[in-house]
């Protein structure tokens, strides 16, 4: 039995979310999840709201506090957080372009 996968380069990922000009690129869409690069500029404001899915944020480059309900959390490089479906939550203080890798799941896209 032959499996079925996709490979991707994130240089070439982050090429193609500036040609499309989007804060939000979906490059990945599963029957179990959707993954994603999210890019949020220094003092930028990030327009989110509660999604229906689960997500997960890894943090690439930049550096910003994640603001879950009354809760913060500060987030650099290397940073892995998780934001429970429903949840109210954003990115604020954006100190340095805020680069991330986002998966929901199940799959979903933000402005849903």
């Amino acid at each position: 039995m032959t499996g079925y996968f996709q490979a991707f380069e994130l240089d070439e990922l982050e090429k193609q979310q500036n040609e499309a000009n989007q804060a939000y690129f979906e490059f990945l869409r599963r029957r179990g999840m959707s993954v994603g690069l999210y890019s949020l500029p220094v003092g930028g404001e990030d327009q989110q709201h509660p999604h229906a899915a689960d997500e997960m944020y890894l943090v690439l480059r930049g550096r910003a506090t994640l603001r879950v309900g009354d809760q913060q959390r500060e987030v650099r490089p290397g940073s892995v957080v998780s934001v429970d479906h429903g949840e109210e939550h954003r990115f604020v203080d954006i100190a340095e372009d805020l680069h991330l890798l986002v998966v929901f799941a199940p799959p979903e896209s933000p402005e849903d």
